[in-house]
């Protein structure tokens, strides 16, 4: 979905299935000569879309500046042979080519992403993590799920945390043991929150809940900043082991009872 300062693109297309354009003007373009184009990812063709609408404001004159929270291809951030298609810089090379006046993006996936993409602005989630805590009514123990996590949000989040360690089989996609490293004994009975960037199916955030339920946790809820609507294909919705997950409203579009959005 694309937005230009608030105002909804309407993306329909002509009878071979290219996109038929029509900007909301005036509306949209109510800022003086600054267009900003706010892409929350849902397909794709979109953007193809962004590079049409970005190149026709640039036509016009107008400094044009990029919100995209949730950047797309930043799992494909490293390659192992030829065979592989290192997506993200080419999508990178693309987003640099349109040549914004900024990109700014949310809780990137790794640094590859920051690496790549010019003139970019950085926002950290922790506003959003706070804001769950505050729904959750108390301070939780902060748990992150792998080493990565644990680098990038304990110096963002003050209050206890502990961390896991996981060896997976890359084969299968399967974690093969999680080894949960820190004070031990602030699980037991403990509300825990845990954090991270993304989900998918939830396969990590299911297995770490299951080991701290064993380990005497209390109350168990999930924060991630961008949550795939894949999520609902995972057991993570309907297990028992955690309460709740809070998200941002990134990339996530479904409604489920179990999944509260905070607006960006």
């Amino acid at each position: 979905m694309l937005r230009i300062n608030g105002q909804l693109v309407d993306v329909r297309h002509y009878p071979d299935g290219t996109p038929l354009l029509q900007l909301p003007f005036p509306q949209c373009l109510s800022s003086g000569n600054v267009a900003g184009i706010d892409w929350r990812f849902e397909n794709n063709e979109e953007l193809t879309v962004l590079i049409f609408i970005t190149r026709h404001l640039q036509r016009l004159n107008y400094e044009v500046r990029l919100f995209m929270p949730y950047i797309p291809n930043a799992r494909m951030d490293r390659v192992k042979d030829s065979g592989d298609v290192f997506t993200l810089k080419y999508f990178a090379e693309v987003i640099n080519f349109l040549n914004f006046k900024t990109v700014t993006v949310l809780d990137p996936h790794s640094s590859v992403s920051t690496a790549l993409i010019d003139r970019l602005q950085v926002v950290t989630p922790e506003k959003y993590v706070m804001e769950a805590v505050r729904r959750i009514g108390e301070q939780p123990v902060f748990y992150y799920p792998d080493e990565g996590a644990m680098k990038r949000y304990s110096t963002l989040l003050e209050g206890p945390y502990l961390f896991g360690v996981k060896t997976r089989d890359w084969k299968k996609g399967e974690i093969k043991t999680l080894e949960t490293i820190g004070e031990l004994e602030l699980i037991k009975d403990n509300t825990i929150l845990i954090v991270d960037d993304i989900s998918s199916k939830g396969g990590t955030f299911y297995y770490a809940a299951k080991q701290l339920k064993k380990l005497g946790a209390g109350k168990i809820y999930l924060f991630v900043t961008h949550c795939e609507n894949t999520i609902r294909k995972g057991n993570i919705l309907s297990t028992d082991y955690i309460e709740k997950v809070f998200t941002t409203d990134s990339i996530y579009t479904l409604d489920e009872k179990k999944v509260e959005v905070i607006a960006l």
